[in-house]
């Protein structure tokens, strides 16, 4: 129910103001294939401009709180995020190697700063996943010690490239891109980030009764029947899958999969039947009004929409751990 008005009230911010009840009747129109009576110039901007951003803001949110909820149940570890395992740094070293211009001729250009970023983020997580894997078990704990310090190294790296390019506005270019943007979004971006999203919700929802055993410990999740190990692996892909596609489209964005599950959990349970979609609507409707902000507060300018996440959602979660009637488990 809430989701059209939001998006029509993101729609609505911008450089060039347009009211939200017209914002609003265009989307109905088009929703439900309605002739169109607005001038030609308001439909652009609305239809071909702002709706492609707010739709990303949409995908990338709910995305991320789905992983966040599929982390926090494979660690059984309520700060867990979807960047917890060095994809988001390694997507983010990706990007900035090839933007800045740090990898050979012959790999930039066979990429795009997409692909690139996608490749970073598949190397990093396989590195991690081959030193937490123990025969045919993976740890727990050597997942996300791995998951730290490939994420510092990542880190390190695209630091590195930034400060050493000569060009400023790269530097600079880069810099806002990994800091969460969607500014670039058109209609072609969309396709392949909301198939893996809704792919990976479908998969989650599938296993929504083994993320609950997994939540209680690995011990008792076998005594109910949970292949905890192929789950265990499930969860890695997926979180690859979904965070080095949506990093890739948008950037860094952090805390939407951290707090949003928190949130959803404070309201309906911990029962994943319900937290998994809860978090993937929550989720999208929090990103969007964070990328609405992000255009709105300061005049003139676009704020990197990782920047409101921030500033919002840190108050929010430290506000969620003082209720003492909140459970994780």
């Amino acid at each position: 129910m809430a989701v059209l008005p939001v998006l029509s009230l993101s729609i609505a911010f911008g450089s060039v103001h347009i009211p939200v009840a017209t914002s609003f009747r265009i989307l109905i129109n088009e929703l439900f294939s309605i002739t169109q009576t607005d001038s030609e110039s308001v439909l652009k901007i609305v239809l071909q401009l702002r709706l492609p951003r707010a739709l990303a803001a949409f995908v990338v949110g709910g995305g991320l709180s789905i992983i966040g909820v599929a982390m926090q149940a494979l660690v059984r570890n309520p700060l867990a995020e979807p960047y917890i395992l060095g994809i988001s740094s390694g997507a983010s070293a990706g990007a900035s190697l090839f933007y800045l211009g740090f990898l050979p001729t012959f790999l930039v250009s066979r990429l795009d700063i997409t692909f690139a970023a996608f490749i970073g983020a598949l190397l990093s997580i396989t590195i991690v996943y081959l030193v937490a894997r123990s025969g045919r078990s993976l740890s727990v704990s050597r997942l996300l010690l791995a998951g730290v310090a490939m994420a510092s190294l990542m880190a390190a790296i695209s630091s590195f490239v930034t400060f050493a390019s000569p060009d400023l506005n790269k530097m600079r270019a880069v810099l806002f891109w990994l800091m969460g943007s969607f500014d670039h979004i058109t209609w072609a971006d969309l396709p392949i980030a909301t198939g893996v999203t809704l792919l990976a919700a479908l998969i989650l929802m599938s296993i929504s009764r083994s993320l609950d055993a997994l939540l209680v410990g690995e011990e008792p999740a076998r005594s109910l029947g949970i292949k905890v190990e192929s789950v265990k692996k499930l969860l890695i892909v997926l979180a690859a899958l979904v965070t080095g596609t949506l990093v890739a489209m948008s950037g860094a964005i952090g805390f939407v999969g951290l707090i949003i599950p928190h949130a959803v959990r404070s309201v309906l349970g911990v029962n994943h039947r319900y937290v998994l979609p809860g978090s993937l609507i929550a989720g999208g409707l929090f990103l969007v009004i964070a990328d609405t902000l992000s255009k709105s507060m300061l005049p003139g300018q676009q704020l990197p929409v990782g920047i409101v996440t921030a500033i919002f959602g840190v108050p929010f979660f430290l506000f969620l751990l003082r209720r003492t009637d909140y459970q994780f488990k």
